[in-house]
This record gives structure tokens, C-alpha cells and sequence, in this order.
């Protein structure tokens, strides 16, 4: 917690620092006196009006602020009291602007003189002042504050997640935002719009901050009890009468004014259809006033009662209904395009029935801890992440990586929780709290890059910041100046200047942006794609070029052996020995495919020594005395090993699609092992959809043979491809794309990619569900190992950008358009009301289309047939 203040010697609430400009004045003197009689216990009854316990209220005791819990039970007896006071709590404060040691005791002594402080202390070489109190730590803060010093507060401090209801203003939610960052006992305030959350660090109570939201004419609760029964708001309930009933007076108020009924009868309901429809608005904008941070309410309240004013009772209330009907629409609207993703949070069940102490118990999940055996029944959801124990099922994953077909599952596969469990019963091994699950991953991520700006809304929220301030200085221009200098009446331009105050209110203008953002990356999380922020959205919107790797992107990443060609004396089964006694070391994909074919033909592994690894090249051991090599060309080009009696073979094969890896010595090769890695299924559907979608361009970058590279290119169809590629050679690839094409995409597995992923200007990762590294390095996540997926991405990312400037577009032409006609004098303030909040409703809207966006390219019901070239049988 932070208080700021200047240290002014010569200020009156100085405490008088004794260095010969500050000296006690009677008024102080005479506080300190008050402070210490209160301290001392004097007066300490129910029925006085001084309260000596800061944060305790006498008579109707409440010990929420100051005492603990258990003090509730107290009795109010004054004896009672003094022996809680005197037990307290003693915090810790780091004091900065304290330049003398005179000015420390000073300040030391006016804190032990507060009420409910038994103990002060400060060090002043140190910076630091030690409090035992029982009063609130706000009234320690503003003593501090008062004295003209900074106080902040040690350990204390707490972070607390809120969400918020009816928050339909991207603006609003940016001055409550600044409320309450200066809200004391609040360190930092930081609202996620797209999400409707705030997270808060304070010392303030919860209530405090909640009450502060509730001021501010939304509603708050802790995140916390999301898992809870939600009951219908009240606040939601009463706000939504309020505002009919004023839409029913401005009914009844048209009506009279047609039957010619009494200007006093007409003007009253017109008076109360404005309490009605006003009275939040109203009570929204006073808070406004009250914190200096003018925001639509408040420009809404003076637009209602200047109208009110000059007699246009029927067009105040119009417009007041207008407004409460507008931000009424625009919540449940807002509050919807939210709910889409938080949606999931209802996936993952609330209980789970886990075997503890040999018992079947049923238990919340929050209780359950890593390690815990729990039994999932046909049928149900699965509860939380964990690893396969027993049985056999398959699994319904689409909630988590969007695959519409079950998975199977049996002993030591891994499951997630919120997924559905099939026909089988399966006992899971939880791996991790329900904190740490997939599915709480994705969604926090997910609301995490709700709340990243995209650069539209950076433009929006830059121009916004002037042209809100702009209007509204106009606005009293447009009422003044005509009056005073050029004598025209007062009261039409009174009235256009009203209407700029409701046109200045940039709402639609800002919500424009965000909302799209928040309809399509919650889209693309309940598909499988994890899409991290509005600004990679919009940057994916733009690509015409995609880079791939191949192996496990657009190949299965699993190789095998296909043929085994000795060379010279040695056999067959001696060149597979040597070779997995080398590969045995190594973790490349192409070490597992020999290694695995090792096995199955009950090939032994010997031991050796000295194992050595050369990056994009192969490796070497020491076996029985002799160094022996596995590699690529480039690799025996190094060690001075003549190939060129086998090159004819080694190019028949690789123009097959194999990946050729030769064993040697070091003075000839031994054999040659040809292995190839299949095509996905999936891969010439998602790359016809890509070209389909508007990507100009595919590139594959791989470490392999330019053979093996042509060949896979060609079959997938694949415009370009790098052959032979260093992992840096593949970052130099992509800055040299970029050079050629400007914004250029990388599709990998997010682990050998990560160079590569961080340098495209959109990194792409597949198969995220499996994986943390994916989900952390990847700007776009595929959580399936499905590239079908992709040109869903892309076409959804070109959707989500046209929506945006189509939004940004209208809403500044209706802006344009309404100013003119307020000089012109063409439009009244119901108008306004209207056009500002049909503008909000509509660009919602227009937003909200992103939610039912499809896959045009790929939803299909056949697969591509799986390839045959990449993997010839020798």
C-alpha cells in the first residue's frame, strides 16, 4: 500500500520536525491532547459518539475491520474491548520521505498518540516504523499522509480476484479502474473488460473494494465463488424494473401530453420516469464526480437535468429511458459474449468420488491432492488431469483440444479433466491440483489475452483519450459563446451543447474493438485453438505467408526403419548394433525409430563410451576401442569419410522420400539405414484449406535431405520448402521470409521450433494439450495434434479483423455524422441517446457474429487418403 504526501515544513499537519522551520501550533497541540485522552480509555462507552477503536463500531459492535473472526462472539462490554485493543496486531511499514531524526521521533510519537495504537516505533536509518494497533491500518496510512510522508505497508498485502457484472463500457471499466486504484488500502487495480475480472492487491477489506464496485453501479464478487450455486442478482432484477417502469411512464407521459392533460400532471410522470430510469445512472455519476474521473453517467445526469432545466421534460426522460435501456441491452449482451468461454469453467465437475483409506468418499475437487486415486463411472466427466491406473475407455476430448472423435484410453495414458469418460470405468492417478488442470490453464489463458489490446484498440483508446475531452470543452463553447458574444438565445444552443455531451461519450467507439476480440478467441478455445491475445489475432488476420516444420507438424514425428543396407563385411544385424549402441544415447526422433525397430527385432544394444553429439549432423561413441559415426553427409564430409561410391544410392533413396542416416567409422562407411516418417492424415486437407483461406504462401523447413523435402512438398502440395536446415538456420529462414513477404507465420511443435516460433510474427504450436512448453511459447496454440484446425485460425482471425474496422468504421461515421447535425441543428438529445446507443448495441452485435463462426474449409466427412510416397516399402 502506498500514501503519498509532501513533506512540508511548513504545513500546519506537520508534527513540528524541530529542525527551524516547523515548530506545534495550539491546534495540534490540542489533537494530540484529544488522541492521547482517547488512547488512554477515557470515554470508552456505547453511547459516545467518538469511537477510540478505529474500525470498531461501538453499540452495535463490528469487529469486520480491526478484530478477528472469532471476536464476534464478544460481549459489548468496555472491559472487553481494552483487552482485544491491548492484544492487536502489530504491522510493519517502510516510511519514505523522513530526512531527519527529529522528524522521525515527531512522527513516531503522533502515531502512538492515535486511538487504538499501543505501540509505535521507527527506525529512522532504516526507513522503518513498527505498529501494534488494533484500529484499521487506513487510519495508520492517512496519519502518515497527514504528517506529509509516504507509508508502505510491509507483508500485509493481498491479491484478490473479482469478477464483474454489468459492465458493458470499455470506458467505464477504464474509470473504475482509476477509482479504485486511488481507493485507500488498494496498491493496484487492473480490470480485464473482455473477461469482466479485476484483480486487486490491497490491505482493504474485500467488502470495501466491493462496495466501491457496487458505488460505481456495477456489481462484484469473489472469483472464488464461481463454483458456487449463482442466484439471480437482485441489483439485476430491481435495475431491470427501474428501467421498464420508466419506459412505461414515458409511455404514459406521451399519452397524457396527446390527451392535453395538465402540464403539472404530464411534467410529473415525466419527473418520474426520470428517477426511475436515472436513479442508478445518477447515482453512478455523482460517484464519478465524487473521484474526478467524468465518465457517460455523469454526462447522462447534466444532459437530463440541463434538459430538465429548460423545460423539455419529455425529451429528458426520453433520453434517461434510452440510456438505462441501452446499458441494460448492452450488459446482458456483453455478459453473454463473456459467458461463451467461461462456459468451460461448468465442464470439470464439482466432486469426485476418490478411494481414500481403502473407502469410496465423495469429495469437492478442491480437496483432492497429486497422488489421489479417483473412480471414474461410464458416462461421467472426468474430474481433474490425471494418469490412467485401471481400465480400459475411450474419451470424449473436444471441450479440451476440439477433436469430435472419442480418444482411447487405457493404463498410463494421460486424461484431462472436463472431458467426457465413454463406456468404460477407469481409475485415474491425479497429477495435478484443480488450480493447475488443462482446462483452468485455457481458461485463464484465454482471459488473459482478453485483456491484451490489440493495436486497433490502442489506436481507439488513443484517439478516444482526445476526442472525449475535445467534444465536451466544445460542448460548453457551443452553450456560451453564442450567448455572450453574438446575443443569440440561450436556450437551442444550451440544448446543442447537451447533445455534444452525449455525443462526446465514446462508448461504442471503444467497445468496438474488444468485443470482437473477446467473441473470437472464446470461439476458437471451445474448437481447440488457443488464440493468446487480440493482437495475434489481428496479426494472423493479415498473413499471406506460413512456415512449417516438417517433422511432427506435417508428418506424423514418428519415422521408421525401412531398410537396412550393409556395406562391405559387415551384416545387417551388426550395422543395427552399432547403431542403436549410439542412438541409445540420443533423444532425436530419428534414435527412437532405431532404437524401436532394435527391439522388435530383438537386436542386443551393447554398451559404450564417450558418446558425442554434433547438432544437425549425428553422433558418435566409443565401442570395444573403436570410434564409430551415425549421421548425415554433412557429417562424414567432416570427418573426411568418402561417400562417393554410394552416393547413387544414397540419392535413389532419398528421392523416394527416405531420410538416409549412414554408420561409419573413421576411415569408411559401415551401412546405410533408410528411415521415413509418414504424413499426417490431416495434412493435405489443412494445407488445401490454407490456400483456400487467402495464405498466398506455404514453406516447409525441415533439417532433412532436399530429396526427402521435394518429395513430401510435392505430394502435399506445398508451394517452397528449405532443405537441410540447422535449428538456426531455421530462425535465419524466417527473417529472411519476413524480409520477402513481411508478416510471416511459423507452424512447429513448440519445443525444437522455439527460436523460430519467437521470431515469425505469429508462432504457432501443435498439440498444446500435452504440453506446457506449447502453451507458454506459442502465440497461437492447436490443442489437438490436428493442423485441420489451422485454416479455421486463419479464416476465423480474417473474419475477426474485418468486424473490427467494419465496428471502428461505423462508429466513428455515426460520431461524424451526429456532430454535424448538432451544428446544424438537425438533432435533439433523444436522438442522440439512441444513435450513441444503437451504435454500442449494433457493434456488440456485429461482434458477436465471431461466436458462430465455422470452418468452411475443412469441416468435411472424409480424411485424405494416408500417403504412400513418403514411405515406400524397400
Amino acid at each position: 500500500m502506498t500514501v503519498q504526501g509532501i513533506h512540508n515544513h511548513n504545513q500546519k499537519t506537520h508534527g513540528g520536525c524541530g529542525c527551524g522551520n516547523c515548530s506545534h501550533t495550539a491546534e495540534e497541540n490540542a489533537e494530540v491532547k484529544d488522541a492521547q485522552m482517547a488512547h488512554s480509555g477515557e470515554g470508552v462507552l456505547p453511547d459516545k459518539k467518538r469511537n477510540p477503536l478505529s474500525g470498531v463500531t461501538l453499540g452495535k459492535i463490528d469487529y469486520s475491520t480491526a478484530l478477528t473472526r472469532e471476536s464476534h462472539s464478544m460481549p459489548q462490554k468496555p472491559e472487553a474491548l481494552l483487552e482485544q485493543r491491548q492484544q492487536g496486531q502489530k504491522s510493519r511499514f517502510r516510511i519514505s520521505g523522513l530526512d531527519c531524526a527529529d522528524c522521525a521521533a515527531k512522527l513516531e510519537k503522533r502515531i502512538k498518540a492515535l486511538p487504538g495504537v499501543t505501540e509505535a516505533s521507527i527506525n529512522f536509518g532504516a526507513g522503518k516504523m513498527t505498529v501494534s494497533h488494533t484500529s484499521a491500518l487506513s487510519s495508520i496510512l492517512e496519519a502518515v499522509k497527514a504528517a506529509g510522508y509516504q507509508a508502505h505497508l510491509e507483508g500485509g498485502q493481498k491479491t484478490t480476484v473479482f469478477r464483474i457484472s454489468g459492465m458493458d463500457c470499455a470506458d467505464c471499466a477504464a474509470k473504475l479502474e482509476k477509482k479504485l486504484q486511488v481507493l485507500s488500502g488498494v496498491t493496484e487495480a487492473k480490470i480485464n473488460f473482455g473477461a469482466g475480472k479485476l484483480t486487486a492487491k490491497h490491505t482493504a477489506s474485500t467488502e470495501t473494494i466491493l462496495k466501491a464496485i457496487e458505488n460505481a453501479g456495477f456489481q462484484g464478487r469473489l472469483a472464488n465463488e464461481e463454483r458456487k450455486p449463482v442466484t439471480k442478482s437482485f441489483f439485476a432484477e430491481i435495475k431491470m424494473i427501474l428501467t421498464v417502469l420508466s419506459g412505461l411512464l414515458v409511455g404514459a407521459g406521451f399519452i397524457l401530453s396527446y390527451l392535453n392533460m395538465p402540464d403539472f400532471m404530464v411534467t410529473a410522470v415525466y419527473l418520474a420516469a426520470m428517477i426511475s430510469g436515472g436513479f442508478y445512472t445518477a447515482r453512478s455519476g455523482l460517484y464519478s464526480l465524487k473521484s474526478l474521473s467524468l465518465d457517460m453517467n455523469f454526462l447522462m445526469m447534466v444532459a437530463a437535468i440541463g434538459a430538465a432545466a429548460i423545460g423539455e421534460w419529455a425529451e429528458g426522460a426520453t433520453v434517461v429511458f434510452l440510456f438505462a435501456l441501452g446499458n441494460t441491452l448492452q450488459a446482458y449482451t456483453m455478459d453473454k459474449t463473456r459467458n461463451s468461454i467461461r462456459a468451460l469453467m461448468d465442464l470439470s465437475p464439482k466432486e469426485a468420488l476418490a478411494r481414500r483409506n481403502g473407502q469410496e468418499v465423495h469429495l469437492p475437487v478442491e480437496e483432492l491432492v497429486v497422488g489421489d486415486i479417483i473412480i471414474v463411472k461410464p458416462g461421467e466427466r472426468i474430474p481433474m488431469d490425471g494418469e490412467v491406473l485401471a481400465g480400459r475407455t475411450d474419451v470424449n476430448q473436444s471441450s479440451i483440444t476440439g477433436e469430435s472423435m472419442p480418444v482411447e484410453k487405457t493404463v498410463g495414458h494421460e486424461v484431462y479433466a472436463g472431458t467426457i469418460n465413454g463406456q468404460g470405468s477407469i481409475e485415474v492417478k491425479v497429477t495435478k491440483l484443480v488450480k493447475d488442470t488443462t482446462l483452468a490453464k485455457i481458461i485463464n489463458l484465454v482471459e488473459e489475452a482478453q485483456a491484451q489490446k490489440a493495436p486497433s484498440q490502442q489506436f481507439v483508446d488513443v484517439f478516444a483519450g482526445y476526442y472525449t475531452p475535445a467534444v465536451i470543452v466544445t460542448a460548453v463553447l457551443v452553450a456560451l459563446l453564442p450567448w455572450l458574444l453574438f446575443g443569440q438565445p440561450f436556450q437551442p444552443w444550451f440544448e446543442r451543447a447537451l447533445i455534444l455531451l452525449v455525443v462526446s461519450c465514446p462508448c461504442a467507439l471503444v467497445i468496438s474493438t474488444p468485443v470482437s476480440i473477446v467473441a473470437a478467441i472464446g470461439s476458437a478455445a471451445k474448437k481447440g485453438v488457443l488464440i493468446k491475445g487480440g493482437a495475434y489475432l489481428e496479426e494472423a488476420g493479415a498473413l499471406k505467408v506460413i512456415a512449417f516444420d516438417k517433422t511432427g507438424t506435417l508428418t506424423d514425428g514418428r519415422p521408421e526403419v525401412n531398410a537396412v543396407i550393409p556395406v562391405g563385411s559387415f551384416d545387417s544385424q551388426q550395422v543395427m548394433e552399432i547403431a542403436a549402441a549410439i542412438e541409445n544415447r540420443s533423444q532425436h526422433p530419428l534414435a527412437e525409430a532405431i532404437l524401436r525397430y532394435a527391439r522388435q527385432e530383438n537386436i542386443p544394444v551393447p554398451e559404450g563410451t564417450d558418446f558425442q553429439s554434433f547438432t544437425g549432423k549425428g553422433a558418435a561413441l566409443r565401442l570395444k576401442g573403436e570410434q564409430y559415426y551415425i549421421g548425415n553427409s554433412r557429417l562424414f564430409e567432416e570427418i573426411k569419410v568418402s561417400l562417393n561410391y554410394l552416393q547413387e544410392q544414397i540419392t535413389a533413396l532419398q528421392q523416394q522420400g527416405q531420410t538416409v542416416m549412414i554408420l561409419g567409422s573413421g576411415q569408411e562407411a559401415l551401412g546405410l539405414i533408410a528411415v521415413a516418417d509418414k504424413i499426417r492424415e490431416s495434412s493435405r486437407a489443412a494445407v488445401a484449406g490454407m490456400y483456400r483461406a487467402g495464405i498466398a504462401k506455404l514453406v516447409m523447413l525441415t533439417g532433412d535431405n532436399a530429396g526427402t523435402a521435394r518429395v513430401i512438398a510435392g505430394e502435399l502440395g506445398i508451394d517452397d520448402f528449405r532443405a537441410e536446415l540447422l535449428p538456426e538456420h531455421k530462425l535465419t529462414a524466417i527473417q529472411q521470409l519476413q524480409k520477402e513477404s513481411g508478416k510471416v507465420a511459423m507452424v512447429g511443435d513448440g519445443v525444437n521450433d522455439a527460436p523460430a516460433l519467437a521470431t515469425a510474427t505469429v508462432g504457432i504450436a501443435m498439440g498444446g494439450a500435452g504440453t506446457d512448453t506449447a502453451l507458454e511459447t506459442a502465440d497461437i496454440v492447436l490443442m489437438a495434434d490436428d493442423l485441420t484446425k489451422l485454416p479455421y485460425a486463419m479464416h476465423l482471425s480474417r473474419r475477426a479483423l474485418s468486424i473490427i474496422k467494419q465496428n471502428i468504421g461505423f462508429s466513428l461515421l455515426v460520431k461524424a455524422v451526429f456532430l454535424v447535425a448538432t451544428f446544424l441543428g438537425m438533432a435533439n438529445l433523444w436522438m442522440a441517446v439512441f444513435a450513441d446507443t444503437g451504435t454500442a448495441l449494433l457493434v456488440i452485435a456485429n461482434g458477436m457474429r465471431l461466436m458462430k463462426v465455422g470452418d468452411p474449409y475443412t469441416e468435411t466427412t472424409v480424411r485424405p487418403k494416408q500417403s504412400t510416397v513418403a514411405c515406400p516399402s524397400l
